[in-house]
């Protein structure tokens, strides 16, 4: 018997790449991601009422003055007092009055509450106050 050894018969290195462990990786990832993303929204928990309005463009990120439904104001994550809110803005936003400034409102507050708040803004010169929304979710 003689033996063909040209090279066609012998076994050329594999010269793809195996991208199966790197897909399992990337979806484990993926997954992790999507279940830790809702938990890091921090913030004072209320109960946004809904509109259809569409969210405004943002260059630099706003204050967050939030009212809750016991009637208790916190900027950003911090309770403050009523009295103290326009100085604790202000020394926030470096005294400029262009800073703008969301309004979070549990929906069960009173209207009266939430524009007291938002007059005490606008009297104090503060030229950019919005209210902020949940969107509409389908029925």
């Amino acid at each position: 018997m003689a033996f063909n050894l040209n090279h066609s018969s012998q076994k050329k290195p594999m010269s793809e790449i195996n991208v199966t462990p790197f897909v399992d990786v990337m979806l484990v990832l993926l997954i992790i991601f999507m279940v830790t993303a809702p938990l890091l929204t921090v913030g004072v928990q209320v109960d946004l009422p809904e509109s259809s309005a569409d969210s405004l463009p943002e260059e630099q990120e706003p204050l967050t003055l939030t009212i809750n439904s016991k009637g208790e104001i916190f900027v950003q994550e911090h309770q403050i007092e009523f009295e103290k809110m326009v100085s604790k803005i202000l020394a926030i936003a470096k005294n400029r009055t262009d800073t703008r400034i969301y309004v979070r409102g549990d929906k069960t507050i009173n209207y009266g509450r939430v524009l007291e708040v938002m007059g005490m803004l606008s009297g104090s010169g503060f030229t950019k106050v919005a209210l902020i929304s949940e969107p509409y979710r389908e029925r």
